[in-house]
């Protein structure tokens, strides 16, 4: 605790106290409801705070993890060290014509309302991803057949030198729930959405759509980090697993769904440990009867307690 407290200290002079915690849980920043401490959590207010912290860890030899809102991310039980860099005071959203800026830290699918409240179309397949800008950036997230890729057309990143870089679309190489952002260790700050004009209506009516898809088919009312699994080439996830008779199968507080078998939601204060065992097995008996492997498209970070 010495040498963190010491960092703090360090870190206090770069940026405010307000947005610097000692030891925070992290079970409260993501949508499982679980996960360790983080040993300083940082809530930079500006791009150049958001620098000067990268530059601060690189000087310092710290390691740096970026959290969204932790909807697709598992935080194992002994939580990350090193400093967890969150976006959660960057949510301004704006518009230029048929441009919607977005920083990191908003949430996707209040992008996708403000894109509608401008008579702007096509984000509405992102109305219902419980996620932030930035990490719908980093997975390229997609649903009811639209992705990310569809609508940016550039964003503004940090990379792990602390300098600002506008990138392309074409420069993330934005595939099936991926992008370069995690393997160049770029640090999303913005996105800019290029959208088409159009009228209210059709917009809302397929927005309240697939609203109504997301609600009456997912477990919305417990956390969960979403889909698990990516989608198998010739499969779908959530069909292998049903007809594998897993819905329902516990490991302590983690259950597969009984109402959509592609996710594994918390129904009795699970732990993280608990969450990923499940996942494991899961994968394991689709392989065993299917032979085919199920790749997480959650990302389990931190480390064991």
């Amino acid at each position: 605790m010495s040498k963190w407290l010491d960092l703090y200290k360090q870190l206090l002079t770069i940026i405010p106290e307000s947005s610097i915690q000692l030891e925070e849980s992290l079970c409260q920043h993501t949508y499982t409801r679980m996960g360790g401490p983080a040993d300083l959590f940082v809530t930079p207010a500006t791009y150049e705070e958001a620098a000067e912290v990268v530059r601060f860890a690189r000087q310092h030899d710290i390691p740096i993890t970026i959290l969204g809102f932790g909807s697709n991310v598992i935080v194992r039980d002994g939580g990350i060290r090193g400093i967890v860099l969150s976006f959660e005071q960057l949510t301004d959203i704006r518009v230029s014509d048929s441009l919607v800026v977005a920083q990191s830290g908003a949430a996707i699918i209040d992008t996708s309302k403000f894109a509608l409240k401008h008579s702007l179309s096509g984000l509405e397949f992102a109305c219902g991803i419980p996620g932030s800008v930035g990490g719908a950036l980093y997975m390229n997230a997609g649903a009811y057949g639209g992705e990310i890729s569809d609508v940016l057309q550039d964003t503004l990143v940090l990379t792990s030198e602390g300098e600002l870089l506008r990138l392309s679309k074409e420069d993330l190489e934005l595939g099936y729930r991926t992008s370069v952002i995690g393997r160049k260790q770029y640090i999303v700050l913005e996105a800019t959405f290029k959208l088409v004009h159009a009228d209210v209506e059709p917009i809302q009516r397929k927005m309240e759509e697939l609203t109504y898809l997301r609600e009456s088919k997912q477990p919305l009312e417990y956390p969960s980090c979403g889909s698990v699994f990516k989608r198998p080439p010739g499969y779908f996830a959530g069909q292998l697993i049903q007809e594998s008779g897993l819905q329902g199968t516990r490991v302590g507080g983690a259950e597969v769904s009984t109402k959509h078998a592609g996710f594994i939601v918390n129904v009795d204060q699970a732990t993280a440990t608990e969450y990923i065992a499940l996942i494991h097995h899961v994968q394991q008996t689709v392989k065993d009867r299917f032979n085919v492997e199920l790749e997480t498209e959650v990302r389990i970070i931190g480390e064991d307690k």
